[in-house]
């Protein structure tokens, strides 16, 4: 039996840029940057070493969903509801009882709740475990999204929530991508959100040597994807949502086409927990896994959106795997490392690297790596530096990698 096609119709994104897909679109090829201080709480008072973050702002979920349904959120649950219902409107999807058992939700977050843990947790301790909401865990559970989702749209086909941390976001479009060729939907609302932008997270980051100290008084130099001053990655919120469909029924309902999911791969290290292997083999093997499942080539590949964090070892393992799979070619196919605007959302950043490949594919633009100031010898491809570059692009290949040695990628497609 012929494999099912399966198509982008809508997106949607909240995010430390801006609390829309085409807002944040207009900064990312201007090359802004989300990155901040922290304003939600004092770093400095709490001797935290990192003092910036990408925060959104601004953010009022009664623009999105009902207010009081919105109090039993935790933040990541709003952003994903959010970017959700976005999306659905630019996908002009009809829900209704002819469709809404056919249209799942699979949904991404690396940790879930943490927000809602933290405040229930200061309030047993302070006011005692009868004070703590009976809401608690509704809100902190990881499918919480996925559910909002679910009850907010009216959508009752297959739900499910997806946690690989960093590479949380394209293994949700992955297994979208497997429910509707399978025949299981024929639409999958999904992406990935998180906003774990607490003190404790804060705290163990830095204690693991994984976040950017160094730029505490330039918030917007700090994200700096495979630059050599690179010192760690800035820790960031937001949701972002994909409506992928099967071709027929977008066809069938006139839908605007914007692009093809035409292939995922996924591999895990075993080498450590944090870590990635020197020679970068894990990303290797889900690369060449995506390309082949889209049914191509290394040599059809001709834009790459890097997972490119602003760590040491992860561009420079990231970049050693991207010249294994692509050989000489490497140095001519352009990447873009996004985390340089959005900073780093662990289990979101996948969803909006998808959605700005696909800006490219429909613009013709590729969003630039900013503050790319001083090339790494270890570093030496075209990562499109500081500024924005026309190029028409036909197959992209998207990467994320996370810790538990994650490798989650995608191919995405020019829809013809």
């Amino acid at each position: 039996m012929e494999q099912r096609r399966v198509v982008i119709t809508g997106l949607g994104s909240v995010n430390p840029l801006a609390l829309s897909w085409p807002e944040t679109w207009k900064k990312l090829i201007a090359g802004e940057s989300g990155i901040a201080r922290i304003a939600r709480y004092d770093p400095e008072a709490l001797n935290l070493e990192t003092h910036i973050a990408g925060e959104v702002r601004g953010f009022d979920p009664a623009n999105w969903m009902d207010a009081k349904a919105a109090r039993r959120m935790d933040p990541f649950t709003l952003f994903a509801v959010a970017s959700a219902v976005e999306a659905v409107q630019m996908a002009g999807l009809p829900i209704n009882d002819a469709t809404r058992d056919r249209i799942a939700v699979i949904y991404a977050t690396g940790v879930g709740g943490l927000q809602t843990v933290v405040e229930s947790e200061t309030t047993r301790v302070q006011r005692g475990p009868r004070r703590v909401s009976p809401f608690c865990v509704p809100m902190l559970m990881p499918n919480a999204a996925a559910g909002h989702i679910s009850l907010t749209l009216g959508v009752r086909g297959a739900g499910m929530a997806i946690g690989s941390a960093c590479a949380s976001s394209n293994d949700a479009i992955g297994m979208a991508v497997a429910a509707i060729r399978l025949g299981w939907a024929d639409v999958v609302i999904t992406g990935g959100s998180e906003a774990a932008l607490q003190p404790v997270a804060m705290a163990g980051f830095n204690q693991a040597g994984a976040l950017a100290t160094k730029f505490n008084d330039a918030p917007t130099k700090a994200s700096r994807p495979f630059d050599l001053n690179r010192d760690g990655f800035v820790f960031s919120e937001m949701g972002t949502t994909l409506i992928l469909e099967s071709e027929a029924f977008a066809q069938a309902r006139g839908a605007r086409i914007l692009a093809e999911l035409a292939g995922y791969g996924a591999s895990m290290d075993a080498f450590h927990l944090t870590a990635p292997p020197a020679d970068g083999n894990g990303a290797v093997r889900a690369m060449l896994a995506a390309i082949a499942d889209a049914g191509l080539v290394p040599d059809d590949i001709d834009y790459i959106s890097a997972h490119g964090t602003s760590t040491g070892p992860n561009d420079r393992t990231e970049t050693l795997a991207i010249k294994t799979v692509l050989g000489d070619r490497a140095y001519q196919v352009p990447i873009t490392g996004l985390k340089s605007m959005t900073g780093h959302s662990a289990g979101g950043c996948g969803a909006i690297e998808a959605a700005a490949g696909i800006g490219s594919l429909l613009d013709d633009i590729l969003p630039p790596t900013i503050n790319y100031d001083t090339p790494d010898p270890d570093c030496d491809l075209d990562y499109v530096p500081n500024v924005a570059r026309r190029a028409r692009v036909s197959t992209i290949l998207s990467n994320g990698f996370g810790f538990g040695g994650h490798n989650s990628c995608i191919v995405i497609r020019r829809y013809a």
